[in-house]
């Protein structure tokens, strides 16, 4: 007996995962997006005006650490998250290895997870007005800073001050470092770009396959209500309702634009799903469910879920994209997140005024925005491609 074809014998999974991977723009998408992901997850690590570790009369101290349990932002949930994840994956990846052929993976993972918690939950924020690089100048002590020592509040720098040695990407409209902003201003842009589109996709894929399984009257119902709410242009009614949020004056503004976005996002998506449904709806395998008595739930979960999750999937990354231009436009406009919160937008209409003299805020941001985009619509092209039935 001859052994078959490797590629043949393969999971559909890694055949998948052959044929995006194989894709040169997909896989140029892949890079982009970490080029993205890494710098914002690192950010207290790569920019930070609190040395990362410091000795002075009293010993070894790592100021950073309340920070970075606690950060000094308005938008500390989102803070947090990030710097959760800065921690959390570090320890995933170490445990993997110690535990790489035992059953107690699992279970310190979920033991790592809970503890990590612990200090983001009991740590407080605390005002800091200590110079550190001040106090680095000291006789006696040594302080080790992030490759950018300034935070993304610190006034550093004169207004509008091109790109030099000192700060590489120059200084926005009150002096603090355009690095600093857009290292951080990426954890803006990928929040909302994450959180929202996973929003809207929990509310697409909800009422998709409700109007597409249960059919009749329901579905000409559900539909017709969701093609009144298409009728709205989608960023006039964004602004709409940022507009009117925005006098509440909320502090987690980025939390206010996950959630318009992702409640105004979910319509395109709801008719994708439904024509999906209705497609798996019609064959066999549904017929031999309701037959068997399966619960619908456990049908619609389990059974059909699984097989609509390649269109739901693509659609995710193309919605990260469009996500992340909504959020930039918004803060452009003045109605998206914030100040003193970083975002890319926000930056680009520091350079409103004179956009050829300040060119380093309309260069830069303007360029991250660029490669996000485009990495997301890469990465989406290939999931298209290798997800394809063909």
């Amino acid at each position: 007996m001859t052994a078959g074809n490797p590629a043949e014998a393969a999971s559909p999974f890694r055949r998948g995962l052959r044929r995006f991977w194989s894709d040169r723009p997909a896989r140029l998408g892949v890079f982009g997006i970490l080029l993205l992901v890494v710098p914002a997850v690192a950010a207290p690590l790569l920019a930070n005006g609190r040395p990362l570790l410091m000795h002075d009369a009293s010993g070894w101290s790592m100021p950073f650490l309340r920070v970075l349990f606690a950060p000094d932002s308005s938008e500390y949930l989102i803070e947090q998250i990030f710097n959760y994840m800065l921690l959390f994956l570090p320890a995933a990846v170490l445990l993997r290895l110690l535990f790489r052929r035992s059953r107690l993976f699992r279970p310190a993972l979920l033991l790592a997870a809970a503890l990590l918690v612990v200090p983001f939950a009991l740590a407080r924020q605390r005002l800091d007005k200590t110079d550190y690089r001040k106090l680095a100048e000291a006789p006696g002590v040594r302080a080790y800073f992030a490759p950018i020592p300034y935070g993304p509040f610190e006034i550093v720098s004169p207004p509008y001050a091109a790109p030099s040695a000192r700060h590489i990407l120059g200084a926005d409209e009150i002096g603090r470092d355009v690095a600093s902003r857009m290292i951080y201003g990426a954890r803006a842009s990928l929040a909302v770009g994450l959180f929202a589109t996973a929003l809207a996709l929990a509310i697409g894929t909800l009422v998709g396959m409700a109007a597409g399984y249960y059919r009749g009257w329901f579905d000409l119902t559900v539909m017709r209500l969701v093609e009144v709410l298409l009728c709205f242009p989608t960023f006039l009614l964004l602004l709409i309702l940022m507009s009117i949020l925005k006098d509440y004056k909320f502090e987690q503004s980025i939390l206010i634009v996950i959630a318009v976005i992702g409640l105004t996002g979910w319509i395109g998506l709801a008719f994708l799903v439904r024509g999906e449904v209705l497609k798996q709806r019609a064959l066999p395998y549904i017929q031999s469910c309701e037959v068997a008595g399966i619960p619908t739930l456990r049908t619609m979960l389990v059974h059909l879920l699984p097989n609509i999750s390649g269109p739901i999937l693509i659609s995710f990354t193309f919605g990260v994209a469009g996500a992340i231009l909504a959020e930039s436009g918004l803060s452009f406009l003045g109605f998206g997140v914030q100040p003193p919160t970083a975002s890319w937008g926000g930056l680009l209409r520091q350079a409103f005024d004179n956009p050829l003299s300040y060119w380093h805020l309309t260069l830069f941001p303007g360029l991250a925005l660029f490669v996000a985009v485009l990495s997301f619509n890469f990465t989406g092209e290939g999931l298209r491609k290798a997800l394809s039935p063909r």
